[in-house]
């Protein structure tokens, strides 16, 4: 059997930008354990898996070690792979998944996707998150991840996490963020866990983000960047409790997986 695959630069302007998904379209779900085969030999932060359903898609993601409920590039990615390649021409994409159905519309920066926001709850810093970035936050919450605000840019740059301690953190990761020089915000995400040490851009991130910094700014349309080696730009709208994040895609590879035949 033979499964075709691309892998698409999401948050990106150019290839080797923004944070690399792969993306395998199928006619029906195959075994999890082979879904999962398959991420773990991308050994990319995410392979997306979509099957059609009615007039719309269900929509999996895998990171090299599990299942995932949510992923922002991923989900950009997928779009990508369906109006350039596979001739979808409707003006928004529906996936069905974990988190509810997913909507995707064409914007003048590429893609619109339509994703619940976070609740957070201010949470005090647990002594290993101190520990593991060897510098304590102006600021703690938690929702599916521990958001760790910091006063600088610079800051954000320079941490240098252990993550073998970030391991013994009971949420999915560590978001860090900061006011931005250039844009409202800066951030970097950290999931040792899901054995994705850094993230280069996370678009489910920013579900937490951007109502965060909404409210301290006190405006719902955001700039944003991703501070990682990679790096990436976001554009983030918060409109009541669902957050709309804007970016770009760049192809990076068509590639063809071979299944053995058992």
């Amino acid at each position: 059997m033979k499964l075709k695959m691309f892998q698409v630069d999401a948050f990106a302007n150019h290839v080797f930008e923004g944070n690399p998904a792969a993306v395998c379209p199928l006619e029906a779900w195959l075994d999890d354990s082979l879904l999962q085969a398959i991420a773990e030999e991308n050994n990319l932060s995410e392979t997306a898996f979509f099957v059609p359903m009615g007039n719309a898609y269900e929509l999996r993601w895998f990171t090299p070690a599990d299942e995932v409920d949510l992923c922002g590039h991923a989900t950009l990615a997928a779009a990508h792979v369906l109006y350039t390649h596979l001739h979808y021409t409707k003006q928004e994409v529906v996936f069905h998944t974990r988190s509810g159905p997913l909507t995707v519309t064409r914007s003048g920066t590429g893609f619109s996707m339509d994703f619940p926001a976070a609740s957070l709850i201010n949470t005090e810093a647990p002594s290993a998150l101190v520990n593991a970035l060897s510098k304590a936050p102006k600021e703690v919450l938690s929702g599916f991840d521990y958001l760790v605000v910091f006063d600088s840019e610079e800051e954000i740059k320079s941490l240098k996490p252990d993550f073998e301690k970030l391991k013994e953190l009971g949420l999915r990761g560590v978001v860090v963020t900061a006011p931005g020089q250039e844009v409202d915000f800066v951030s970097r995400c950290f999931f040792p866990k899901l054995r994705v040490n850094e993230d280069p851009v996370t678009g489910s991130a920013h579900c937490e983000l951007a109502p965060y910094w909404a409210s301290r700014l006190g405006r719902n349309k955001l700039s944003a960047r991703q501070l990682s080696k990679r790096s990436g730009s976001v554009e983030c709208e918060v409109k009541g409790n669902r957050v709309f994040l804007s970016g770009s895609n760049v192809d990076y590879m068509t590639a063809e997986i071979n299944i053995p035949q058992n």
